[in-house]
Parts: structure tokens; C-alpha cells; sequence
């Protein structure tokens, strides 16, 4: 089985599950799974685990995240892109540059979004597309995600173009149809570009077709970031003797079970350092067994990655 995190590149027309289903084509491999849902119109970056990996989706879809956006001002849709139905046009003659500036930039920082009808967000166990396509429409909640900064790239009226930076959860649709509103022109997103997700960047993606190639080659290896790849900024220790057995187990380890050192913490200036919050842990094969927590004076895990007999 492979493990590991491909950075794909999707592709206009393909949803998120349609490029997990190409992969697993690919690789004859059912255990895959995506990190966060693309609309099947926008593109770019969508990390995809594969194997043992697949424990990392829910902590890279946390990351945060930055897009390349285009803003049309003055129409208004069902779905807040140019694909829906519109449901109001609006002047937008009379706008300045200045006033999109201002009105963009007002939603910079915490901003209470309310989730698009067209979205996989579920409301009693459906989902909020479903119950659109039946021309049903619910209350949804406002969720607070968070604009960390947004760059405007160009303005040529209607069309805005936009890269933002965000918390997870952020729509970007509807902080297009939110400004639109703010403007009183009304507004929908054109495209929709994601070029990074946490660590993952547009310029290091790979297609599917280079995927299914390189796999046929035999090399798909060079192109899957490893699982303690994701944790590079956390030192890494070995374990040895019973302590091996104990935290494969998931056990809890003391500062003195590493073979690195008859303890972690390391000497600067003839002084000990505190001992490292986080750690990755390997056998004495290499193998990465876990990230751990220094936590009560001693190393606890946090996310195991070994699985016996695999």
C-alpha cells in the first residue's frame, strides 16, 4: 500500500471525489481520501492522502488557505458564481475604485460568513445542495472565519481580482456575494484559483495525467510527500529496546527512552533546554511511528502513524 500526501493540481470539471476516484484507479489503492472540497468549476491545490496518511486529512484541512479570485459586481446568482441562475442585476456605473477598495477591505479580519444554499454542508443529515436542487431553502447559521489578509491584484469594473488569504471554512463565493451586497450591486465569483493549502503550493502540483504517468513508470514515490513530512518543525527521536514495543502500543514514554540521547531536551551553553513540546518518534529502522506531546513529565501520543503488520 502506498502512504503518503500528493499534492494534486484539479482540474476545471472534476469535484474533489472525482480526483480521489481517478487516484484510486491510478493506484489500485482504496484508501485515499481529499482535504477539503473545490467546486467542480474552480481549480488548483487539493492534497490528497493516501494510505496510512489519510489520519492527516482532518489536520491539513485546518490549515489555512490562500485563493485567486475573480469578482463580477452588479450580478447576483442562486449559487454566488456565474454558474447559478441570476437572481438580481445592479448598476455598478456609478462605483469608484476607491469604493471597492474600501468595501473589500472592511472584511479583512473576523468575519461571520453565512454558508451558501449550494454547498456539501449538511442540515439534518442532507445536504445543503440537495435540498437547493429541490428548490427548498433553510436557516443557516452565520460561522465567524477569518480574512487574514486579502491583496487586490487588479480593479477593471465590474470585475475584481482578488488573492485572499483565509481560515478553513471560508466560502469564497460568498465573500464575493457579501462585498456585492456591501456595494449594493450585488456580486458572484467568476473563478476560482486555490494556490496554497498550509504547505502545499500551486507551483509543486502535479496533474492527474502526470500522476497515471509516473505511477506506469514506476516513480510515483518522488512525487508523494512522506506522513512526518507534515511535522518537519518537530524534532525527531528514536526509540529502542522495550521502549519500541511500548510506543507502538501507544504508550506513554519518559524523557530518557530515546536512543538519540539519555534525554531529549539536548545541552546549550552547558545548560539543559526544556524539553521539545512536540516530537516525531521512529523505530530503529526509521520507521515513523507517531507525534507526540510532552505533557505531566513525559511524551504522550498525539497522532499514532504505525500500524502492526502493515
Amino acid at each position: 500500500m502506498i502512504h503518503g500526501i500528493l499534492n494534486v493540481r484539479k482540474e476545471k470539471g472534476y469535484t474533489s471525489h472525482d480526483v480521489v476516484a481517478k487516484i484510486r484507479g491510478i493506484t489500485h489503492q482504496k484508501k485515499i481520501g481529499h482535504t477539503g472540497t473545490l467546486d467542480p468549476d474552480a481549480v488548483g491545490v487539493l492534497p490528497v492522502c493516501l494510505g496510512r496518511a489519510t489520519r492527516l486529512c482532518d489536520l491539513i484541512t485546518d490549515r489555512d488557505k490562500t485563493y485567486e479570485t475573480v469578482l463580477l459586481l452588479g450580478r447576483a446568482t442562486d449559487t454566488q458564481d456565474t454558474s447559478g441562475q441570476t437572481i438580481r442585476m445592479g448598476d455598478t456605473s456609478h462605483l469608484t475604485e476607491d469604493e471597492v477598495r474600501e468595501a473589500v477591505m472592511g472584511f479583512v479580519g473576523d468575519y461571520d460568513q453565512i454558508p451558501p444554499m449550494y454547498s456539501a454542508l449538511k442540515v439534518n443529515g442532507r445536504k445543503l445542495y440537495e435540498l437547493a436542487r429541490e428548490g427548498k431553502e433553510v436557516v443557516r447559521k452565520a460561522r465567524q472565519v477569518q480574512l487574514l489578509g486579502i491583496e487586490l491584484l487588479k480593479i477593471q469594473l465590474p470585475r475584481v481580482h482578488m488573492r485572499v488569504t483565509c481560515s478553513k471554512g471560508t466560502y469564497i463565493r460568498t465573500l464575493c456575494h457579501d462585498i456585492g451586497d456591501k456595494l449594493g450591486c450585488g456580486g458572484c465569483m467568476e473563478e476560482l484559483v486555490r494556490i496554497r493549502v498550509g504547505r502545499f503550493l500551486l507551483e509543486d502540483s502535479v496533474t492527474l495525467d502526470t500522476l497515471a504517468e509516473k505511477y506506469k513508470e514506476g516513480c510515483l514515490g518522488k512525487l508523494l510527500l512522506p506522513m512526518d513530512g507534515m511535522f518537519k518543525e518537530y524534532p525527531g527521536l528514536t526509540v529502542g529496546g522495550r521502549w519500541d514495543s511500548l510506543a507502538k502500543n501507544g504508550n506513554p514514554l519518559p524523557g530518557h527512552a530515546f536512543l538519540d540521547a539519555s534525554d531529549p531536551r539536548g545541552w546549550k551553553d552547558g545548560k539543559a533546554q526544556e524539553h521539545p513540546e512536540y516530537v516525531r518518534i521512529y523505530d530503529e529502522k526509521g520507521q515513523f511511528i507517531a507525534v507526540c506531546r510532552w505533557q505531566k513529565e513525559e511524551y504522550r501520543i498525539v497522532k499514532m502513524f504505525y500500524i502492526s503488520g502493515e
